[in-house]
């Protein structure tokens, strides 16, 4: 493995971990101020315990997530310093807001884990939504400088150097809004199905029904509005790929021809020396449709795109129809939850309905990890659309082999850990939450 390689693997590696511990450290804190706010408004100590238990688990994917995110920091220094060099004062700006953002969610995961009967109840619930909210806009404020990788403005390139820096206007890109707005769909979107899939499970095996069933339904309900709503979010940013970076959108639907009436193609193979997908069904017209609003204009493809400029074709593709496949099963999923929650009530104690759920449980986060490979693999060769090539930007250091091999090392023990701390911790709901002594709230 060259250091080209090294380096590009081990920032696919922390970034594919990272991902997983920020999303659910993002949505995590909005159910369980849903649960608390429960409690509050109906005395039911259900709904405290539901409480208590998730603000366990938030306190270990924030943990988690910290670390992961701080190895990210030192990595892009490392890995990549001639992008560092040029980009970090173009767009810095959303990485040291976002470490604000960071500081307040600690603060106020702080007062919310040892400020039970310490505060004020509602203020002690406000504790709670601060972490949420605080969190949301960290993962807003990274997926930014990210967008600004995929939409780079907000200066002058002139005889390779840049000049005329505006950090606010590289800050809020042209692809900052449907970027996070997708992430942050797609985040409450996994988040839900996994944490609901968790109960339904323990629901399924008869531990602790009660509380199991009223934590199922919170998680569930925010994965289904959110499932629902995804396919919006994606029409938006998929005009936006459309507009900024018209060889991903190519490589993501494997368009190797411009056309009148451009097909969308769902599933296939790629053939990249023949320039067709075989084994696919093609929708006439539909791409063209999707992306300027009529069937006949054409959607720029791969024969538009010098070869050197092409990102790998097969893998943006196969992602991109994972993480679609996987969004409409959700949705599916979404729509019969919805139906079992206006006319079908009695879905909810069988166990097929659970099952469903059940197997669902790592679909997000699966779909999660396809669409960020469709983002990052998708923009290659560049690492600064159109501005750097990643190639020029990695670090002259030898030895990045051997980095990778010690990280992916400890990502793996990380999450021997973190499983073996949420297994303890659902383990550990003790019976009497089913049956709890009411209290005053």
């Amino acid at each position: 493995m060259d250091n080209f390689m090294a380096a590009r693997s081990q920032m696919a590696l922390s970034l594919g971990f990272h991902i997983i511990f920020s999303c659910i450290g993002m949505v995590m804190p909005f159910f369980m101020a849903v649960s608390h706010f429960l409690w509050l408004r109906t005395g039911n100590p259900i709904y405290q315990n539901v409480t208590k238990a998730w603000s366990k688990g938030v306190a270990i994917f924030f943990a988690t997530g910290a670390v992961s995110g701080t190895v990210l920091s030192f990595e892009l220094g490392l890995l990549w310093p001639t992008f560092m060099k040029h980009a970090g004062p173009i767009f810095g700006m959303p990485f040291s807001l976002e470490g604000t953002a960071f500081f307040i969610e600690a603060i106020a995961l702080g007062f919310f884990l040892y400020g039970w009967k310490r505060f004020n109840r509602w203020f002690h619930w406000f504790t709670g939504v601060v972490v949420g909210i605080s969190g949301l806009l960290s993962g807003i404020l990274v997926v930014a400088a990210n967008a600004w990788m995929n939409s780079p403005t907000g200066f002058d390139l002139i005889n390779g150097k840049y000049t005329n820096i505006d950090p606010v206007k590289a800050m809020f890109n042209p692809a900052w809004f449907s970027q996070a707005l997708h992430m942050c769909v797609a985040a409450f979107a996994a988040t839900g199905f996994a944490v609901a899939g968790v109960h339904a499970l323990m629901v399924m095996r008869k531990q602790n029904i009660n509380f199991h069933t009223k934590a199922f339904k919170i998680a569930a309900i925010f994965g289904v509005i959110a499932a629902i709503l995804q396919p919006l979010s994606g029409d938006i940013s998929a005009k936006m790929v459309a507009k900024r970076q018209p060889a991903k959108l190519a490589a993501m639907e494997a368009h190797f021809e411009t056309k009148p009436y451009s097909p969308l193609i769902i599933g296939g193979i790629p053939d990249v020396k023949n320039k067709k997908v075989d084994y696919a069904i093609e929708l006439p017209g539909m791409l063209s449709f999707m992306v300027h609003d009529d069937f006949k204009t054409p959607v720029k493809g791969l024969d538009t795109i010098p070869k050197r400029d092409q990102p790998p074709i097969a893998v943006t593709h196969y992602a991109f129809q994972i993480m679609v496949a996987l969004g409409m099963l959700m949705m599916g999923l979404g729509v019969l939850y919805l139906i079992a929650l206006w006319k079908k009530k009695s879905w909810f104690d069988k166990r097929w309905f659970l099952r469903l759920f059940v197997w669902a449980t790592p679909v997000g986060f699966i779909a999660v990890e396809a669409g960020w490979t469709v983002t990052e693999v998708g923009r290659q060769p560049w690492i600064i659309q159109g501005v750097m090539r990643t190639a020029d930007a990695v670090t002259p250091m030898p030895g990045i082999h051997y980095s990778f091999y010690l990280f992916t090392a400890v990502y793996f023990t990380l999450s021997l850990a973190v499983i073996f701390l949420l297994y303890r911790q659902i383990k550990m709901v003790p019976e009497i939450y089913d049956n709890p002594k009411p209290v005053k709230a």
